[in-house]
């Protein structure tokens, strides 16, 4: 039989086997860490944008508002800056540019806090840290694992989950093809556009080959589908695109408008914002920019050299050139509401069907 108190719950010594995503670059402040693990879950602070001082920050607002776990996401990609076709990508971004009535920026290196970010969770006592594109180094895991703190890494493999469990972590995310935002691929080398295996698929065969929990990630965003993957073996659900309309969310009111009048058919795996890839709702920054020809940079070149766009936009309210990252299961998410109503609702869905 079904339980809804699982061996996540245990691990991470949550209520409920619910964890809110890392939405990285605004969306997943310290209010909705704090909120969602307030009322039982595991909220997630989505750190890998920020600079050391402001991560530094937002976990002592998490440590402030609740004494609960909670987790911070942080990438650990291998990835290099590659600016060598700078030119001709400005040249495809300028109409958008001329459009917010913004100059063409100068260009620098991308910002790596990577590193520095781990070793602030380690000196704040952040109780779960997650990453995503890759897993942690040896002596990252063997600091962590001495100072208590339980380790996730996102997969979209079975290889990359083995790859995970072997490297220490003490739970693994199945991150199915619906999932909105970024792939958690660790290599583009075999999967130029990110693994695209389903949840459904994936869950069950990962659960098969490791014996470490897993959380599943993709497409859910109600009680339905946390008792769905429940029965495909997983521990926990990691929801993120639900979790974009609640109300401690920093998710811009133009992105939030999107969310709620889109469908499961205006979602695309695209590079045009950062470089890689990543599903977002589509609208004209994709469209017009994949019409040119133009092929983005690497992440996390690309990244770079877009953000004064999404900055612009966001500052104008203009939805047109935000990056929009969404799951596919739009139509079940259509309505604002605090954290805990939200974990509410799927869990008494959940347990309905379930019959706990």
């Amino acid at each position: 039989m079904l339980s809804l108190q699982t061996g996540i719950c245990h691990l991470f010594g949550i209520e409920v086997p619910i964890i809110q995503a890392g939405m990285a670059g605004g969306p997943a402040t310290a209010e909705l860490a704090a909120a969602v693990s307030e009322a039982g879950g595991l909220g997630t602070l989505g750190a890998a944008y920020m600079e050391p001082e402001a991560l530094q920050k937002a976990i002592a607002e998490v440590q402030e508002a609740t004494e609960k776990p909670f987790a911070v996401n942080i990438f650990t990609s291998k990835d290099k800056d590659d600016f060598s076709r700078l030119a001709e990508v400005q040249r495809a971004l300028a109409p958008f540019r001329k459009e917010l009535k913004i100059e063409e920026p100068r260009i620098s290196n991308s910002a790596d806090w990577s590193r520095r970010q781990f070793d602030i969770c380690l000196e704040m006592g952040v109780p779960v840290v997650s990453t995503a594109f890759g897993l942690l180094e040896n002596e990252q895991v063997e600091a962590a694992k001495a100072a208590g703190i339980k380790i996730i890494a996102m997969a979209t493999t079975v290889e990359e989950a083995k790859l995970a469990e072997k490297s220490g972590v003490d739970a693994v995310v199945a991150q199915g093809s619906e999932a909105g935002g970024h792939r958690g691929t660790f290599s583009l080398t075999n999967h130029p556009d990110g693994a695209q295996i389903g949840t459904l698929s994936l869950v069950p065969q990962i659960v098969d080959a490791v014996q470490i929990p897993v959380i599943a990630a993709g497409g859910i965003a109600d009680g339905r589908g946390l008792a769905a993957v429940l029965a495909l073996g997983a521990d926990a659900a990691q929801i993120g695109t639900r979790f974009l309309l609640a109300a401690e969310a920093g998710t811009h009111p133009a992105y939030q408008q999107k969310v709620i009048d889109a469908n499961e058919e205006q979602t695309i795996i695209t590079k045009s914002f950062s470089g890689r890839p990543a599903r977002a709702i589509k609208n004209r920054l994709l469209a017009e920019f994949e019409e040119t020809g133009t092929r983005p940079l690497p992440f996390p070149s690309h990244n770079t050299v877009t953000r004064d766009i999404r900055t612009a936009a966001a500052e104008q309210g203009n939805s047109d050139f935000l990056s929009l990252w969404a799951g596919q299961s739009l139509r079940l998410i259509n309505s604002k509401s605090p954290a805990a109503e939200m974990i509410r609702e799927i869990m008494e869905e959940a347990r309905s069907i379930i019959g706990e």
